[in-house]
């Protein structure tokens, strides 16, 4: 199989607070970037809007000869971000965003579409209230059969998998949240299950959960290919990433021997 690239960035908001960092980091971003930062009421909110974006741009700029500045989106009909077409024309790349106060992440790939999601691991508890209004009945089902820190752990995985399967989408909060589900056990470990309505196929993804410095990160990307996920921190983002070598990804669905 044809194995491509796939780069998860990571990055943490808080090294903003050096204001060189901050300086060089919204050098990188358009105006518009500047201005939505500029909205947040809070400096940590700030702080996390300019690290996203300047983490983008500087993780695009590995995968192709162009200036991270230089970087221009367009946003489908649901806000989803998407190189400008008239730049990098035929790389064949897309992204993906998401950020957290305490973390915020980029996913890059070659070739079809991808999503990822970050969430604190101190958020389960949060995410367990509104499991009735998040997460689908065959979910649901199975996280009542669990407890403690069984129960918690699933509900955070369930939250990212499913953020990020809905941006992969590029549709955003337009797909219903209980018309699919993540279904834990069996050979395939962890299944999509998608209902007819969305027009999709559970076999056209491929999707895996990390754990890294108290987040939970869940990428999802198009089948297309074999994927070789590397993953790099830019700590502070300026200066150049560095890769996390100990951290694997297990994909799933798994296929049955």
């Amino acid at each position: 199989m044809n194995v491509k690239p796939l780069n998860l960035w990571l990055a943490y908001p808080d090294d903003l607070l050096d204001e060189g960092v901050a300086d060089a980091c919204r050098a990188l971003l358009s105006e518009e970037e500047l201005a939505r930062a500029a909205r947040f009421k809070f400096d940590r909110n700030r702080r996390e809007s300019i690290a996203t974006r300047a983490l983008a741009r500087t993780a695009l700029s590995h995968e192709h000869p162009l200036p991270p500045e230089a970087w221009r989106y367009v946003l489908n009909a649901h806000g989803k971000p998407s190189i400008d077409p008239e730049l990098a024309s035929g790389s064949g790349l897309s992204f993906n965003m998401s950020n957290a106060l305490g973390m915020v992440v980029c996913l890059v790939a070659s070739g079809g579409e991808v999503g990822v999601d970050v969430e604190p691991l101190s958020r389960a508890e949060q995410i367990l209230r509104v499991a009735p209004e998040v997460f689908s009945a065959a979910e649901r089902a199975q996280l009542e059969l669990l407890h403690g820190a069984e129960k918690l752990d699933r509900a955070v995985s369930l939250w990212t998998l499913k953020e990020s399967y809905i941006k992969a989408r590029g549709m955003g909060l337009a797909i219903p949240l209980d018309k699919f589900a993540f279904v834990f056990g069996g050979a395939e470990q962890v299944r999509l299950e998608v209902d007819e309505s969305l027009n999709d196929r559970e076999d056209r993804w491929q999707f895996c959960l990390l754990d890294h410095a108290g987040h939970r990160i869940a990428v999802m990307a198009e089948r297309r290919a074999g994927y070789e996920l590397k993953v790099w921190e830019a700590h502070p983002i300026p200066e150049p990433a560095l890769r996390v070598s100990a951290l694997t990804a297990e994909w799933f669905p798994r296929q049955s021997s």
